[in-house]
């Protein structure tokens, strides 16, 4: 098969509107988790988010009419594509060659919120006609194929919070089987309205320190109660490795293994089973390396944080890397986050720096790992790994290497 390696990357989130200024924010420790602004959240019991302020649409969609055809997880989508595919540097590619695999949790969810209730206060004859194009998942990929002139195979992951890990998935399978030499993955998310605020608060899933907003996002800390809803989009230009070596471009790393397992159990409750065959199998197709850091999915609920401390140890026994996780400083972009934590792993290897773990200020007897606390530790990183569990028992995980 192919051998796969990434030649661009792009991220935009609550801390920065571009890969860089986004991770030195995340290296620094800052949170991008405040009050919300975007919407009325006073009756909700949960009012915080990590939210991104200071995005133009207008940046990279031209027609000002083609962006309120849009949701925005498809605006930000864009914006990460397009940083990624500069990134890349193409003198000139075949468009049929070249794909796109992208991934959202939920989609338009704005946009659905809106549209049901104007469906219920002025009636049905008042929908806007771009309700369903607008909230489509898919239509990610489709409008990022149309921008870019992608005409290769266009495909879309919805599987919760590893939707975008398992779109990495994707697209290293197309192009490890010829389907197409260069691949686009993008994940997109954002469903900070009250319909989805209020939905995961129903569900006890989010911490409610309205209070402290800089402090409730605290993966693997004793005091977690729950995530903060994140928004953002991220995007990787995957490449055939003799097709990247060719055109002299910039190879950031080689995707060696990647796994994909279901728990069959529980729609929200995970088991250590999947997570556990998930890092095996990828590691079994990476040749087993040594792993040099972890990102891990790392919630900050009780149960996720605990469940994956142990799955951790199965895997590694008594060696178990670095880990961190990084929600406490952008939130849990959802369908955005295994691309968005994908592209950090890569760029702490890239600069030699793991981003670390922040609010970690009491120790949890069961999350007894080093997970990196509070503050960056710089590293040299030949390997790296990537988590994302969903749910509906759906499991992802990504190992990059460094190309010699």
């Amino acid at each position: 098969m192919k051998r796969v390696v990434v030649t661009g990357l792009g991220m935009i989130n609550a801390l920065g509107l571009c890969k860089d200024s986004s991770f030195e924010a995340i290296c620094a420790g800052k949170t991008g988790v405040k009050n919300i602004e975007s919407f009325d959240a006073s009756e909700l019991s949960v009012k915080i988010a990590a939210e991104i302020v200071g995005f133009d649409p207008a940046e990279v969609i031209e027609d000002a009419k083609e962006i309120k055809k849009m949701d925005r997880f498809i605006q930000l989508g864009l914006k990460a594509a397009d940083e990624a595919m500069k990134d890349a540097n193409f003198k000139e590619f075949d468009p049929d060659d070249f794909g796109v695999s992208s991934a959202s949790g939920i989609g338009g969810l704005p946009n659905i919120e809106k549209n049901s209730i104007t469906c219920y206060t002025k009636g049905p004859r008042r929908i806007s006609p771009f309700f369903i194009p607008s909230s489509l998942v898919n239509m990610l990929g489709g409008i990022v194929s149309i921008y870019h002139s992608l005409k290769g195979p266009n495909l879309s992951s919805v599987t919760a919070c590893a939707a975008s890990t398992h779109a990495i998935c994707e697209a290293a399978k197309t192009i490890m089987i010829s389907e197409a030499s260069k691949m686009l993955v993008v994940g997109a998310e954002s469903a900070i309205c009250e319909i989805g605020i209020g939905g995961f608060a129903a569900m006890k899933a989010l911490s409610d320190r309205n209070d402290d907003p800089s402090t409730a996002s605290r993966p693997f800390d004793k005091g977690r109660n729950g995530f903060v809803m994140g928004e953002g989009a991220a995007a990787l230009v995957l490449e055939e490795y003799e097709s990247a070596k060719a055109r002299g471009a910039k190879i950031y790393a080689e995707l060696v293994g990647f796994g994909e397992s279901g728990d069959a159990y529980h729609i929200t409750s995970p088991t250590q089973d999947g997570p556990i065959r998930a890092m095996k199998n990828a590691l079994k197709m990476a040749g087993n390396p040594k792993i040099d850091y972890i990102n891990a999915h790392g919630t900050s609920t009780p149960v996720n944080d605990r469940n994956e401390t142990a799955a951790l140890k199965e895997v590694f026994g008594k060696d178990v890397p670095a880990v961190s996780s990084t929600k406490g400083q952008i939130g849990h972009c959802l369908g955005a986050a295994g691309a968005s934590e994908a592209v950090i792993s890569l760029m702490a290897m890239d600069r030699g720096i793991i981003p670390p773990t922040i609010n970690q200020i009491e120790s949890d007897e069961e999350c007894d790992l080093d997970y990196v606390p509070n503050i960056a530790r710089k590293a040299d990183l030949n390997v790296v790994m990537s988590n994302s569990f969903g749910f509906g028992g759906t499991n992802g995980s990504v190992i990059f290497k460094k190309v010699d």
